[in-house]
């Protein structure tokens, strides 16, 4: 679980704000990089539409 989040946490911080696909894309190869694959097929979906929404960081 704390590798989900972590993952989660991160793509957040990067890609708040950004299209859903790139997003979605972001939160998929975080979730490898924490060894997090295995989990229910919408919840990456879910997650992702939601950081997307989000207000991106000022930059």
């Amino acid at each position: 679980m704390a590798g989900k989040r972590r993952a989660a946490e991160r793509t957040r911080a990067a890609h708040a704000g950004e299209p859903y696909a790139a997003v979605r894309r972001a939160l998929a190869e975080a979730l490898r990089e924490e060894g997090s694959g295995g989990t229910v097929p919408q919840a990456p979906g879910e997650a992702a539409e939601r950081v997307s929404a989000e207000r991106g960081p000022l930059r």
